[in-house]
């Protein structure tokens, strides 16, 4: 541990191994070096000649291969030094590698060629680690929405008692916000295009050069290192970069992410201070220095203050596509190296934490089951005085009974601070010809749930479940939390 030099959060506390790897100095230089083999294998086999010889030979592309993944960091970082260029360091670095490739690598290319296409192959790559992740946080959820579906619950409209729901109807919506995530991620992957080799400002000038003019093979260059790098295609037109209005779609997908999080651990955080629902608390973990009772939701804390960061990350990228000059500027590149790699760590955390929380989320139905009983009075009120108008009774008079002898209970509860007795009240009162028996026993929660059951065990069979099994190779993940 370094403790003597700043060392981000991102890295040290919340973001997974894998995470960091994508994002990683090795993972970058590893990719640029793919991408030489890759524009060298393509001018080679579209037959780039000089004077009826060909320009690249087998042997050095099997010497680039050779070294492709053995990187002289030590000779790049000295190069690095005196030309202060990053990518033509490691040209040189590569080149004293494979001197008798030297000659070709990087042939036609600009720095963008390298810079660009791996900005857009790591947030690919991290894109599918988290859309891996994203699919368990709903797998999870999908297990728990099943085991509670008919589990009734107080439901809150502004926060305040409403109309009964199920605890598992309460995570289908968590899950619905997180299906939308997984919806936009899909599109947004499935649209990922590498930039190609343009050139300069886009033209593919050098290229006209190389083949003497050829458009037809120059053409075939893109698609070829497209497919050579695992990708569909090439974007069909750039400046001297791919836009950067795809990193803000890619960021945008981050931040919905974090919404989602956000909202199902607000949920939960106010669910525990209810003592209805409650994050996993291990056996030795300290909730306060001062109150050693408490037991604090401080991985939903954390989910919702790293979800902060992402959705207010998330401008930087529109800011940046915004502010482009023409064909290129480079008040892009510090930005990027900030507000991509630390909005991908930061989702990878969150979605950590989700699955963390999620599979250790404890339920305590006594304690729901208590308060909505003590709410339930007022929520049977409507089919009391059904109840009532069909042993002939008059709706309106009966109403207005209702409103003022629930305006008396509430009273009683919340000046007097005894227990809710409307159901006394009712059974006390003329209008109404039943017994405190009669209306006890309309006091079942799940005759006020609605659908909650069906619309849970519908949402998972149509919707849920068909995207579990399309995406079953990506399950069975867990989540380490480092503190």
């Amino acid at each position: 541990m370094n403790t003597d030099r700043y060392v981000s959060p991102l890295s040290e506390r919340y973001a997974s191994p894998q995470m960091q790897y994508i994002f990683s100095q090795d993972m970058k230089f590893r990719t640029w070096r793919k991408l030489w083999i890759a524009l060298a294998e393509t001018e080679k086999e579209l037959g780039l000649s000089q004077n009826g010889k060909p320009v690249i030979t087998d042997e050095q592309i099997e010497e680039l291969k050779s070294h492709a993944d053995d990187i002289n960091y030590e000779v790049a970082r000295a190069r690095e030094k005196e030309v202060r260029h990053d990518v033509m360091s490691h040209v040189y670095a590569y080149g004293q590698q494979c001197p008798k490739a030297a000659g070709i690598i990087h042939l036609g290319a600009t720095s963008c060629y390298v810079g660009d296409n791996t900005d857009i192959i790591v947030m690919t790559e991290a894109l599918k680690l988290v859309k891996k992740k994203l699919v368990n946080v709903l797998a999870r959820l999908s297990g728990f929405a099943d085991k509670y579906k008919a589990q009734p619950t107080l439901a809150f409209t502004h926060f305040q008692p409403a109309q009964p729901t199920t605890v598992g109807k309460r995570a289908a919506l968590w899950m619905q916000e997180f299906y939308l995530d997984l919806e936009d991620l899909d599109y947004v992957l499935g649209g990922m295009k590498l930039l190609g080799s343009k050139g300069t400002t886009g033209t593919q000038a050098s290229f006209l050069e190389l083949f003497d003019g050829d458009q037809e093979t120059i053409d075939k260059i893109d698609p070829m290192i497209a497919a050579k790098m695992g990708f569909r295609e090439c974007v069909p037109v750039s400046g001297q970069t791919y836009s950067r209005k795809t990193d803000t779609r890619v960021a945008n997908v981050l931040a919905g992410i974090a919404a989602s999080a956000h909202k199902m651990s607000n949920d939960i955080r106010l669910l525990q201070h209810l003592k209805e629902v409650e994050e996993p608390f291990e056996k030795s973990q300290i909730g306060s220095s001062a109150m050693a009772y408490k037991r604090n939701p401080m991985r939903s804390e954390r989910i919702a203050s790293l979800a902060r960061y992402v959705m207010i990350d998330a401008l930087n990228p529109a800011i940046t596509s915004a502010a482009q000059w023409f064909e290129r500027t480079l008040d892009d590149s510090a930005n990027k190296r900030l507000s991509i790699p630390e909005g991908f760590l930061a989702v990878d955390g969150i979605l950590d934490l989700c699955l963390n929380v999620v599979d250790g989320l404890v339920v305590y139905p006594k304690v729901i089951e208590k308060r909505l009983m003590s709410e339930l009075p007022f929520m049977a009120t409507e089919n009391i005085m059904m109840d009532a108008v069909k042993m002939g009774g008059n709706r309106q008079e009966l109403h207005e009974r209702i409103r003022e002898l629930s305006m008396e209970a509430g009273r009683n509860v919340k000046v007097e601070g005894k227990e809710n007795n409307l159901l006394e009240l009712i059974a006390e009162d003329k209008a109404f010809p039943m017994t405190l028996e009669d209306l006890q026993k309309t006091m079942d929660p799940a005759r006020y749930v609605g659908r909650s059951k069906e619309q849970v065990e519908a949402f998972l069979h149509n919707v849920i479940n068909p995207v579990l099994e399309e995406n079953k190779e990506l399950l069975g993940m867990t989540a380490e939390i480092n503190v």
